[in-house]
């Protein structure tokens, strides 16, 4: 059902295969329905790595909200739509099926404010220990910028951030952890933002700790694609030998039939089946 909108004659709402509602202060029409024409590969991985990108980026959005808030203003695009064209462009690495995240390309603020430098992480008891270089000689001004950090957890997809973890002049700041989090994977994220928060840094990746972590679903996956990859070499090792053998010949046999069949369904099986990347 549609709502009028008074003011202007535009509907709000659903209306046949199209809906209009507003996004950002504009109003913005789409059909709707389902297409019957196959997708292509390339239109295939363009909507994994979308879905990649925002899985991603769902348990960051405080902080992605601080990080483009500001880029956002004046415009119809909001932070979230900022960050989620960052990651999609720059950030997603392998090829369809399997892509993932390339935590070192991630960009989750962006602003003039001077960025971290030198920045390293560490274990530490409890938690992990995060340094930065302090600001050069004629950033004086800037010693008061506040310290953001994001702690993202691959395995669980979930995130861990600060908007005050100390000023760049400490030069390091220490983030305590759950015991439970203490040895998962991590990739850590700093940047500055100015004291009265009215302009941010770029965001510097930190680096990674625990990466030979891995979810049970990976290993699993991984699992069943190394199985499945060896039974399709195995029978395409077979089928080319009895090729070789035929002289030519066309074979036209039950056994050889029932292999074909087999190595055409394992083909397509590996196209789409995650679990390569750790292989």
């Amino acid at each position: 059902m549609a709502i009028a909108n008074h003011n202007n004659g535009l509907f709000i709402g659903k209306v046949g295969n199209t809906v209009t509602y507003l996004l950002n202060g504009k109003y913005v029409m789409r059909t709707i329905g389902k297409s019957k024409k196959k997708l292509s590969d390339k239109q295939l991985a363009n909507l994994m790595s979308m879905r990649v990108t925002m899985k991603f980026l769902c348990s960051l959005k405080p902080f992605v909200d601080a990080g483009f808030g500001l880029e956002a203003v004046g415009t119809d695009k909001n932070a979230f739509n900022l960050a989620t064209s960052a990651v999609k462009k720059h950030a997603i690495k392998g090829e369809y099926p399997n892509l993932n995240i390339d935590y070192s390309k991630v960009l989750l603020s962006r602003g003039t404010v001077p960025a971290p430098e030198g920045v390293s992480i560490s274990k530490a008891d409890h938690g992990i220990l995060i340094k930065w270089d302090e600001a050069r000689p004629g950033q004086a001004r800037r010693l008061e910028d506040s310290v953001m950090v994001l702690l993202h957890f691959p395995e669980t997809d979930n995130s861990m951030m600060t908007f005050h973890a100390g000023k760049r002049k400490d030069g390091s700041c220490f983030y305590e952890l759950p015991k439970s989090y203490q040895n998962r994977h991590i990739e850590a994220y700093v940047s500055f933002r100015q004291s009265d928060a009215k302009a941010v840094s770029d965001s510097v990746y930190a680096g990674s700790l625990n990466a030979e972590y891995k979810r049970d679903k990976d290993i699993e996956n991984n699992k069943r694609y190394t199985e499945t990859k060896a039974r399709f070499d195995v029978i395409e090792a077979t089928l080319k030998k009895k090729l070789v053998l035929s002289n030519g010949m066309i074979i036209n046999n039950k056994p050889y039939r029932h292999l074909t069949r087999e190595y055409e369904v394992l083909k397509e099986q590996l196209k789409n089946m995650p679990g390569k990347s750790l292989s």
